[in-house]
């Protein structure tokens, strides 16, 4: 593939069993061959996704020393806030232009928790939306593999999910060389759902090396699957590479905003290949949480020593 297909998710919920089938070979395809894809008619409503958003920009425009009080500070919890280049998801580039905020379920539900008040009901039924929507992804991947309808919704229904909430600040001077506004990486869980603003800048690298706008389209949301997808089909789904790039007009001098949504199995789920009998497994077996924490400490370990 060299563009991103639009897929209907809508004619999956409530088509006939041909449409079903239809959407079905397209989310097939699209995992196959390029990794990503757009959905459309994802089932989430509009005003929610307008409403996460602007709660999203009220935190990010708190002062920096109000933000750090809430900061990520290891890979076992995977939550808190993320300062701009302190992550380097690209390790041999410098630190990503941006700043994020990771937030799981159990910190949502929790009235105790530590989390900034900006992120409340809003946001815990943004992330239950969100996982409506992965289950349905989820149930589809099944079909495409024709494995039992629920094999992978029984293995992601402890909701050990993250939802990110990005900022790329506007640039004020030039950035350094070879630097960009997130490094060229893959998603670590099963599949990750983006929601775009409109300025843009996310890219996709191809099978052939060559890279591709994903541009926001309105309505939308991005779907791709992540490493540990490919790694259960032994690459019959592919993790792609993709980045988010420094614009290079007037866009420049403004904040992107984007809100992720990490799918990930439970913990327990040992990621071993699913039908190998015609080919040799590619990986050996390994549990999702243990290869969490593996990308998790590689991301943030060079970070780790500057600060030192």
């Amino acid at each position: 593939m060299s563009a991103i297909p639009v897929i209907d998710l809508a004619a999956f919920r409530n088509g006939n069993a041909e449409s079903r089938q239809t959407v079905v070979k397209q989310i097939y395809q699209a995992c196959h061959e390029i990794g990503f894809m757009y959905l459309q008619n994802p089932g989430i409503s509009l005003d929610l996704i307008q409403q996460v958003f602007a709660q999203s920009k009220s935190f990010f425009n708190l002062p920096l020393a109000v933000k750090q009080q809430l900061a990520w500070s290891n890979e076992v919890s995977n939550t808190g806030y993320v300062g701009i280049e302190r992550e380097r998801l690209n390790p041999n580039k410098p630190g990503d232009l941006k700043e994020a905020f990771n937030v799981s379920k159990a910190e949502l539900m929790c009235p105790t928790s530590s989390i900034s008040p900006a992120f409340n009901s809003e946001f815990f039924a943004f992330f239950e939306a969100c996982t409506e929507i992965a289950n349905t992804v989820l149930q589809v991947f099944a079909l495409a593999l024709e494995l039992p309808f629920d094999f992978f919704t029984t293995r992601h229904n402890q909701q050990h999910h993250t939802l990110r909430s990005l900022h790329y600040p506007p640039l004020q001077t030039p950035a350094k060389t070879g630097q960009v506004r997130a490094g060229e990486h893959s998603d670590y869980g099963s599949l990750t759902l983006l929601f775009q603003d409109e300025v843009g800048g996310l890219e996709v690298q191809t099978t052939t090396g060559d890279w591709i706008a994903s541009p926001p389209i309105p309505d939308m949301v991005v779907v791709n699957t992540g490493d540990l997808m490919q790694r259960w089909t032994n690459h019959v789904f592919c993790s792609t590479k993709h980045r988010v790039i420094i614009p290079n007009d007037s866009r420049v001098k403004q904040s992107r905003y984007s809100i992720a949504f990490f799918c990930h199995p439970n913990d327990d789920t040992e990621i071993t290949c699913l039908d190998c009998r015609q080919e040799q497994p590619m990986y050996p077996p390994i549990l999702a949480r243990e290869y969490l924490l593996q990308r998790l400490q590689a991301t943030y370990q060079a970070d780790e020593r500057n600060l030192k």
